[in-house]
């Protein structure tokens, strides 16, 4: 890419970025960044003052054909208007046309919370007190605990933890503390007793494999699918799963959704209104059950109108 005029201003670009965000990010950027790139290119255009919403919308546009989904699509955007920003601070853009460009349509999936009794019976399970187990039960305990998400659960090193409460950094580099509950204060307790026994004294990371080293994203995933194998629980289980409950369960309780969103580490509380959706179908649903006037017998079904 840093063989073009377009490139170089690409790699200046993620150079500063890979000062404040994350490796994943980064690379993420680079790829989105290139695809715009190669477009330009195809369409001999090697001048970032060039740049507009039309053509935003041509490349937006066969980048769909080409079959990318929405949320790629979304994210590429978002990339773009990072560095739009960036090309008019440095004066290579009059200003940023990605505004004027609207957002692809996202299909609209409700999160699927597990049921407040169903997973509290699969936290309390009990388990052999080795310390793979102890990780594992505090791992879950604060999946839950604080709604934290992957990349912050597996981020997290042993100085982010406080008495009662989390520091994490979350998207975009974006801080955060979030509470920990009495449960999986105690899960972290038991599994910092025996953590010595894998990691060594000068490794960072809260969270350490059977080789010492810092757990990555997809063992993270694999340790709770199978664990909700072993322990009985009839649905799959991934760490976003957890989030969604945390924040529903809480939600469902509190009636306070600016509280959620600051836990949650949401910067548009828009995201965080997908779980007034959710608890309104619950709601609807206990109605349906529940009221008389709303019942159905079971012969009613073949009544005539």
């Amino acid at each position: 890419m840093s063989g073009c005029v377009l490139g170089h201003d690409i790699d200046t670009f993620l150079a500063g970025l890979a000062r404040t965000a994350r490796p994943a990010t980064v690379d993420a950027y680079r790829r989105d960044l290139a695809a715009l790139a190669a477009f330009l290119e195809a369409e001999a255009i090697d001048d970032w003052s060039r740049l507009d919403a039309a053509l935003l919308r041509r490349f937006l546009a066969s980048e769909r054909l080409r079959g990318q989904a929405p949320r790629s699509l979304a994210r590429r955007r978002a990339a773009i208007s990072r560095f739009a920003r960036h090309l008019v601070t440095a004066g290579r853009l009059q200003h940023n046309p990605v505004p004027l460009v609207p957002a692809p349509r996202q299909p609209r999936h409700l999160p699927h919370p597990l049921d407040v009794d169903q997973l509290a019976r699969f936290l309390d399970t009990p388990h052999d007190g080795s310390p793979l187990a102890r990780r594992d039960q505090a791992m879950l305990e604060l999946f839950y605990s604080s709604g934290l998400r992957l990349a912050e659960l597996a981020a997290l090193d042993l100085g982010d933890l406080q008495p009662q409460r989390v520091r994490v950094l979350g998207k975009g580099g974006k801080p955060r503390q979030v509470p920990v509950g009495r449960r999986a204060r105690q899960a972290l307790d038991a599994w910092r007793t025996v953590r010595g026994q894998l990691a060594d004294s000068d490794t960072p990371a809260l969270f350490v494999g059977v080789r010492g080293g810092r757990l990555g994203h997809r063992a993270i995933q694999k340790r709770l699918a199978e664990l909700a194998r072993t322990r009985g629980l009839a649905e799959h289980l991934h760490p976003h799963r957890l989030r969604h409950s945390f924040a529903s369960h809480l939600l469902e309780s509190s009636q306070d959704l600016r509280a959620v969103q600051e836990l949650l580490g949401h910067a548009d509380l828009a995201t965080t209104q997908v779980y007034t959706r959710l608890d309104w179908q619950h709601l609807a649903a206990s109605y349906d059950a529940a009221h008389p006037r709303a019942r159905r017998r079971a012969d009613d079904a073949g009544e005539p109108s």
